[in-house]
């Protein structure tokens, strides 16, 4: 009787353990870098890439019209400096799904 109970406690406490993992796993970080011979194009280079990496349907709408369909993305946090073909950047974009 009392394996019984406990193993029904651990069945619960899994099961609400998997519903808190899907809640956090809406969000999720992705970092990217990109080269350009301006800092603009570096940057650019960074955006497309972090789109790119998980969803090349919302990188194809970034491109037509500017919009992410189905994600919230934040603007990339970005480091830059001199070098490659003018400027090499390394940025990292916090990604929300959004329905």
């Amino acid at each position: 009787m009392l394996k019984s109970i406990c193993a029904a406690g651990v069945a619960v406490t899994l099961a609400f353990a998997g519903f808190a993992g899907q809640a956090e796993a809406k969000c999720f970080k992705k970092t990217a870098s990109g080269t350009a011979p301006s800092m603009d194009g570096a940057k650019f280079q960074v955006k497309e890439a972090i789109l790119q990496s998980f969803d090349w349907g919302v990188w194809a709408a970034f491109m037509a019209s500017g919009s992410t369909p189905g994600y919230k993305v934040s603007t990339p946090v970005y480091r830059c400096k001199p070098g490659g073909l003018g400027y090499d950047c390394v940025g990292t974009s916090t990604i929300c799904k959004t329905g």
